[in-house]
């Protein structure tokens, strides 16, 4: 029995039709349209998704602008936050590219070896089991990511966003997959991979839409479901909020196990010492850098080994999770850091942007025919772009000349490779999207060779 999700309309970006693409995010899905067989029949939900999410987010911006939210979105965290989520994929693209999926092979090889029962993979009760299996996974991969700080090292990316709308559930790490996997693992026990693998997609997409204020209250359902209310609180640096409401899609397991708060005070957003920065790189691994600095500064094996087992507020002489008079005390509204180059700064990364999301799709689309290096370099060049747009919402100094040489590497590549090569961005096609594309890259360059020039006369006018 495959489920009918496995008939997809497939016109261009969107792969089903809006109402199944809309329940998805609901987990409004049936045993029978999410029961196959095999791993390979179990589409990409999460890819199937996105154009999805970006409706959504549209749809949350303009019903912001309309109850007069119109700081609901800055260009400066939305860009960082959907970035995020670009980053991750690529990076899982890469690791796709050179090596197989070593996490859910583990589930694969456990489940085949040494599985307790043979349940049915299109039986409702499998479907259901599962579903109830994966969710408690996730409370404990999730609770420990915040007890445990080489964990919280790669989920910290989640929570950094000083905003919490749409555009926030985006932001995801690029090394949180390489842990997350173990607390699924003992599900291979009893539940076939398929299975498993639907639910894992689905978790995930459920907790797309409670990453919103638009949505106060959802009634009775506060009890059983993890909502925007519960995880508004999860995502406070209020004092009342920090290390709660670690649901996925059930709070029950919050209130089972003694980690649950509601919604009181106001809730201020962001990581308890905010970063500062929308370069991406910095963003993905400032507490890894942190916790090196730390190691090296902490005397002793056993305080050393407390470091990265023990929670981010831990020091020698401390209970495990730190003391939460440690915690900077804030109240609403606090200051939000939201440097940006300047209006025209604004629009240029925004088009910029829209570029970068047309060569990740190319990218996407075409990575099973072209070669793993073409894709390789294709993935470095986003990462590029991205960092050199974060570089200009930081008014980063060497911006000018940054962005200069990333539009320049486009035009060179483009003069020289052929589309056969590089089939991205139009590079070396003659088509009339390739000459817009060739047209705002030169215009681009130009741009930032003047204002990069623009600024070193400026200091060598404030030297003299």
């Amino acid at each position: 029995m495959a489920g009918a999700s496995n008939v997809s309309v497939d016109s261009g970006i969107f792969k089903v039709d809006a109402l199944t693409g809309f329940r998805r995010l609901f987990y409004l899905i049936t045993p029978n349209e999410s029961s196959f067989a095999t791993t390979e029949e179990v589409p990409q939900y999460m890819v199937e998704a996105g154009p999805f999410f970006l409706i959504a987010i549209g749809l949350e911006m303009m019903i912001g602008h309309l109850q007069g939210n119109h700081q609901m979105y800055r260009v400066n965290d939305s860009l960082s936050s959907v970035g995020a989520g670009m980053f991750m994929m690529l990076i899982a693209g890469v690791s796709k590219i050179f090596f197989h999926s070593v996490e859910f092979a583990v589930y694969i090889w456990l489940h085949e070896n040494y599985r307790l029962a043979d349940l049915p993979w299109d039986s409702p009760w499998t479907w259901l089991l599962c579903f109830l299996s994966v969710d408690m996974g996730y409370y404990w991969f999730h609770r420990y990511a915040h007890e445990i700080n080489f964990m919280w090292a790669a989920h910290q990316v989640h929570h950094s966003s000083e905003e919490y709308n749409l555009s926030t559930a985006l932001r995801q790490s690029v090394l949180q997959r390489y842990t997350s996997w173990v607390f699924y693992v003992p599900i291979g026990l009893l539940v076939p991979p398929s299975v498993a693998m639907v639910h894992i997609q689905f978790n995930t997409l459920y907790q797309f839409w409670i990453h919103t204020e638009l949505i106060n209250t959802v009634g009775p359902l506060e009890y059983i479901l993890n909502t925007p209310s519960h995880h508004r609180v999860h995502h406070g640096r209020n004092r009342y909020c920090i290390d709660k409401n670690y649901a996925g899609t059930l709070i029950i397991w919050d209130r089972m196990f003694g980690t649950f708060e509601a919604e009181s005070e106001r809730v201020v957003y962001g990581v308890t010492h905010p970063i500062n920065s929308w370069n991406p790189i910095y963003i993905q691994f400032c507490h890894c850098i942190h916790i090196w600095n730390t190691l090296w500064s902490t005397p002793g094996f056993g305080n050393k080994l407390s470091v990265l087992i023990k929670g981010p507020g831990w020091a020698p002489g401390k209970p495990r999770l730190g003391c939460i008079e440690d915690i900077p005390m804030v109240k609403y509204p606090e200051e939000k850091y939201d440097s940006r180059y300047s209006l025209w700064g604004d629009i240029y990364v925004v088009l910029h942007f829209l570029l970068v999301y047309i060569a990740f799709e190319d990218i996407a689309s075409k990575v099973m025919v072209i070669s793993p290096i073409v894709a390789l370099g294709g993935i470095l060049y986003i990462i590029l772009t991205l960092t050199s747009l974060g570089a200009i919402c930081d008014k980063m100094s060497y911006a000018p000349l940054f962005e200069f040489s990333r539009c320049a590497i486009y035009l060179i590549l483009d003069a020289s490779m052929s589309a056969t090569f590089i089939p991205i961005l139009g590079i070396g096609q003659v088509s009339t999207k390739a000459l817009i594309f060739r047209g705002m890259f030169m215009l681009s360059a130009t741009i930032w060779l003047v204002e990069g020039i623009r600024n070193m006369n400026g200091k060598k006018t404030k030297a003299e």
